[in-house]
């Protein structure tokens, strides 16, 4: 599938919203119960996605209409418990161009974007649903966590990360 990976702008965070709420529930259940994809679709705010920030690189991937995205923040969470020079927070596709390249596309550009900033290691909490799409692009399994989708509504994720080498030539 062809598509075009580009740098999000702030008219996009709706269509952004959208393709979240959209896998979210289109793909989240093949992991999930739906008490728990429920709770993790609830209250998803386009003010939320922090796309002009300056720590992050948060890009689309479009054909036609905006079919996915992804966010890396050059500074990890306080969440991962492994020591990482940076975290893809999300790579999200819609559903209907699952399996397609998309979301290999997107990661693809947020690699290349971390190793431009001599990035060594990038560290992400994977959803059960894109476990393997992880295990296939080389990260490794860290830890497995319990994350808490809303107030009382628990899942497990697994955290990865995946080491470049020396990103200088």
């Amino acid at each position: 599938m062809n598509v075009e990976v580009r740098e999000a702008t702030p008219a996009d965070a709706l269509a952004i919203r959208d393709v979240h709420l959209a896998s979210i529930e289109g793909l989240g259940s093949s992991a999930y119960g739906a008490e728990q994809v429920a709770a993790w679709a609830h209250d998803r705010d386009p003010e939320e996605y922090p796309i002009d920030a300056e720590d992050t690189y948060f890009i689309v991937a479009e054909r036609e209409t905006i079919v996915g995205f992804g966010w890396l923040a050059f500074e990890s969470g306080a969440h991962l418990v492994s020591e990482v020079d940076a975290e893809v927070v999300a790579v999200y596709v819609h559903p209907a161009v699952a399996r397609q390249g998309v979301g290999s596309a997107l990661l693809a550009e947020l690699e290349a974007a971390a190793r431009e900033r001599d990035v060594e290691t990038l560290g992400l909490w994977a959803s059960l649903p894109a476990l393997c799409f992880y295990l296939s692009h080389g990260y490794e399994r860290v830890a497995e966590h319990t994350h808490e989708f809303a107030p009382g509504t628990k899942g497990r994720v697994v955290e990865m990360e995946r080491t470049f080498g020396s990103s200088r030539r």
